[in-house]
């Protein structure tokens, strides 16, 4: 199935619920993670964090970008999630976002975690040119009280292609 064609802009509060829906799809806690609502509203309230959207005729994935001014330069995207993964919607979305980031900020590295088991993410962040630099062990303590592994991955401006 080919791409969808895809725009990106800054979220707003009234997509909130539209993000939860799709933060709340089967499996995805296990992938990605979740939030409540408040936690996202305290989020879209406190200056740290930036919502942005995909969308064709309805939204398609959001994203949560962390540290936007951050002093290093060091830019974290906290979140991704797509309606319905395996269309190449994560990856056009993604690469908006990346472009966005080093058009509009100072970032000099986007960074991002993932599960260490998530392997399709792992992936398309390899095609997008990031590339792994550690594994954080046992740093996110999941809902059932396990722990788990996250691998870390960035991309340089340098290595950034328009």
């Amino acid at each position: 199935m080919p791409s969808l064609d895809i725009a990106l802009r800054p979220a707003r509060l009234d997509d909130l619920d539209a993000i939860l829906s799709l933060e709340r799809g089967e499996g995805y806690e296990t992938l990605v993670g979740r939030s409540t609502r408040r936690e996202h509203e305290d989020m879209f309230a406190g200056g740290r964090h930036a919502y942005f959207v995909g969308e064709s005729e309805r939204l398609e994935a959001f994203s949560i970008l962390r540290d936007i001014d951050h002093p290093h330069g060091n830019l974290y995207l906290q979140r991704i999630a797509v309606a319905q993964p395996g269309r190449g919607v994560g990856a056009r979305f993604l690469s908006l976002l990346i472009d966005w980031a080093f058009t509009n900020t100072k970032a000099h590295r986007f960074y991002l975690d993932c599960f260490d088991d998530n392997f399709r993410a792992q992936a398309m962040y390899g095609k997008l040119g990031f590339r792994r630099d550690g594994l954080l062990r046992q740093a996110y303590l999941a809902p059932d009280g396990r722990r788990r592994d996250l691998v870390l991955m960035s991309l340089l401006r340098p290595e950034w292609r328009v």
